[in-house]
């Protein structure tokens, strides 16, 4: 068995071409399955799967001796691992279990009052919008959307910024804080992150980064500089670790704002204690053990780093690969498919791991007879067509393609990775040519 710092095998080692090769040999998928879904769950290559199990093995032999003693210190290993991905030092980033968590340790620490308002854009992660909806029940702050719909310009983003905080300061108003993400959910796009932030310095708003889409698929090594309030990032989705492990990066200047974790665990101390500690041990201490949970896919982060290192060429290799199969796939499927890849003037929305293709089905206005005759979908029945393309897609073909009706046409997301090549693409786009030909079909059939 493995010691906890030895280096992999030889074979480990070894450069596997990204694509099909990369898949058989490092990744676990059933020789069935075709995996176009990395952003949703992520996954791992099998050394660190086995890295995972023997720390497992190591915490059922001695319970007490690991969790107490051995895991602190490979904890702090962990985290001096990834904070250089980040720009960051050591004592700036802890770990959490997903992005969620982190995005409500943030949000329930920070303090409101009656006419605060917490900005974000139409575009944000659903469980992110109930985050803030149910601070609404508790708290008097209040939400403020920016209504977006893609594809639009950067710039036009930073303009309906502007507007909105100067809207809210004309009402008498204050924008406490401010939650956006560097890459959609969906459409899968980059979002000027970077260029918002500023502005939230400008206005003196605290800068809320939504990054689960971040560590492992963007360069965030100039985070930093960029300068965000607070940061957060899951590891499991494109940084191949185990699922359960999330980055929450907190500037030394804003530690002290975090006064506890969600939950409230034993690294809590009332005003008093808290006086005598300094902010940086504190914010470290909190999270060092929030109940007891399986915490090896924190470790696994320093395995992962390894795989991607010293397999995959580094953290350049990995993105370049990821971010031009995305748009190499993207046009290849529009090609085959006659459609179009969702992308704006300044071509800045694809910079990321994801191509968003449109499908060529079209969409008749509610209640048209003519358009069903035609093979045209139904407005209302859109959502309910997209749904059983994406189910079709699991059920019948052993992938999963999630499928969307947004801004009167039907889109696709599909997330690239070490594991792709263009074959997979042309394979998915002739698997939705067929759906989307019997979905055709199937209306003039039941309208006749």
């Amino acid at each position: 068995m493995r010691t906890l710092h030895e280096e992999p095998p030889p074979a480990a080692r070894t450069m596997v071409r990204f694509g099909r090769e990369m898949r058989q040999a490092h990744f676990n998928f059933a020789p069935s399955y075709t995996p176009l879904n990395h952003g949703s769950f992520g996954a791992f290559p099998s050394c660190v799967r086995e890295y995972q199990r023997m720390l497992q093995r190591e915490t059922e032999a001695k319970p007490d001796t690991f969790i107490r003693f051995i895991y602190p210190r490979l904890l702090r290993e962990a985290r001096e691992a990834v904070a250089p991905l980040l720009g960051a030092e050591t004592d700036e980033v802890v770990f959490v279990p997903n992005a969620l968590t982190a995005i409500n340790t943030v949000l329930r620490n920070v303090t409101y009052q009656d006419g605060d308002i917490i900005l974000y854009f139409s575009t944000i992660y659903d469980a992110c919008l109930k985050t803030i909806e149910s601070l609404e029940e508790t708290t008097g702050v209040r939400g403020h959307c920016i209504e977006l719909t893609y594809p639009v310009e950067d710039d036009e983003i930073l303009d309906r910024f502007h507007t909105a905080i100067r809207e809210i300061q004309r009402k008498g108003k204050s924008v406490k804080l401010a939650m956006f993400d560097t890459v959609l959910t969906f459409p899968g796009v980059r979002f000027p992150w970077e260029s918002l932030v500023p502005i939230c310095k400008e206005y003196g708003i605290l800068s809320c980064i939504d990054g689960a889409h971040g560590i492992g698929h963007i360069d965030l090594s100039d985070l930093t500089r960029i300068g965000p309030d607070f940061f957060i990032s899951n590891c499991y989705k494109w940084l191949m670790v185990p699922r359960g492990c999330a980055v929450l990066y907190v500037p030394y200047r804003n530690q002290g704002l975090i006064r506890t974790t969600y939950p409230t665990a034993e690294g809590y101390q009332p005003v008093p204690h808290r006086e005598t500690l300094s902010q940086t041990s504190y914010f470290v201490g909190l999270f060092e053990k929030v109940s007891t949970i399986d915490t090896t896919p924190y470790i696994c982060v320093i395995e992962a780093l390894k795989f991607r290192n010293q397999v995959c060429g580094g953290e350049e290799c990995v993105r370049n690969y990821c971010i031009n199969m995305a748009k190499e796939g993207g046009e290849l499927m529009a090609t085959i498919m006659g459609t179009e890849v969702l992308e704006n003037k300044a071509r800045t929305l694809r910079d990321c791991c994801f191509t968003n293709v449109r499908l060529p089905l079209d969409v008749a206005p509610e209640g048209s007879q003519q358009g069903r005759r035609e093979g045209k979908i139904p407005a209302d029945e859109a959502k309910a067509v997209a749904d059983w393309i994406t189910i079709a897609t699991v059920n019948e073909f052993d992938t999963f393609i999630a499928t969307r009706y947004y801004a009167g046409a039907f889109w696709i997301r599909i997330s690239s990775q070490i594991y792709l090549e263009r074959a997979d693409f042309e394979w998915a786009a002739n698997v939705l040519l067929d759906l989307c030909s019997r979905v055709r079909k199937g209306i003039q059939s039941s309208y006749d």
